[in-house]
């Protein structure tokens, strides 16, 4: 992978962004019928560990609510600012994202464990967005951070 200032993968830059982090916009999502999927358990171990959880299901078109939070179809079509997005899709099936992803303005994006994409990593962080790849948020969390949210 190409160095890059937006790239974070050191544990005190891992530390620093969920400690900055308040939102969390969740891409692909899925429902409380998929309780035993990491795109659910994910979110909603973040959701109990004090964050607000913003649904963007890709599927699931009758879904109007997930954990309890309104679902927006598309991350530009949330309200308020996100501080990341938490990505839950397919490596191959993230650059019809970047546009939406762009146009949210996060200040990070954190591809999940599995998942990377370098080519749509680097198109985020040349935008400024800070990018975390093939991580899972919800085990970082508890090694760097523990109980402390």
């Amino acid at each position: 992978m190409v160095e890059h200032p937006h790239f974070i993968q050191s544990p005190a830059g891992l530390r620093r962004l969920l400690e900055q982090t308040r939102t969390i916009a969740v891409l692909g999502i899925k429902t409380e019928a998929e309780a035993a999927q990491a795109a659910y358990y994910v979110p909603r171990y973040l959701q109990s560990a004090g964050y607000e959880v913003i649904p963007v299901p890709v599927y699931y078109p009758d879904a109007v609510e997930i954990l309890g939070c309104t679902v927006y179809r598309r991350l530009a079509d949330i309200p308020r600012s996100v501080d990341l997005v938490n990505v839950f899709r397919r490596p191959a099936d993230i650059p019809p994202h970047v546009p939406d992803i762009l146009a949210s303005k996060p200040r990070a994006v954190w591809f999940q464990l599995g998942i990377r994409n370098d080519a749509a990593a680097l198109t985020l962080a040349e935008a400024g967005i800070d990018v975390v790849q093939d991580r899972c948020i919800m085990v970082d969390h508890r090694g760097l951070l523990g109980d402390r949210r």
